[in-house]
């Protein structure tokens, strides 16, 4: 798959809430993923697949999502960006707020290498 191929499918699957699915058929067995933070304290950073998948398993558990919208893909050489607007409420803290955050994707041999997320400051 081309980068823009790729961006487009990981709309289409963001948008339907299909993250495993965009994982399993989309990632890189060794993908790195950078958070804007860590949620425990530890490095923001992760590398490989299995702990990205955890990283969207612990999401689905902890986040009740009430709406989301997402924006792109903008595509240029092996790069893209995603921007998501999503509306949840914290499951455990019984919290509900806004987040606002861009992706930005690597792409090598039709596979994303490289996530890395972006949050919005207001």
């Amino acid at each position: 798959m081309t980068t823009e191929e790729v961006a487009k499918k990981v709309v289409e699957l963001c948008r339907k809430q299909a993250w495993k699915e965009a994982i399993d058929t989309l990632y890189a067995n060794d993908i790195v993923s950078v958070e804007a933070r860590s949620m425990d304290g530890g490095s923001p950073e992760m590398k490989g697949i299995d702990a990205v998948r955890g990283k969207v398993d612990w999401w689905i558990k902890a986040m009740e999502v009430h709406d989301s919208k997402v924006s792109g893909p903008f595509v240029a050489h092996d790069r893209f960006v995603v921007q998501f607007d999503i509306d949840v409420t914290d499951r455990e803290a019984k919290k509900r707020f806004q987040l606002s955050e861009v992706g930005v994707y690597t792409v090598k041999e039709g596979k994303i290498v490289r996530e890395e997320f972006l949050p919005k400051v207001e």
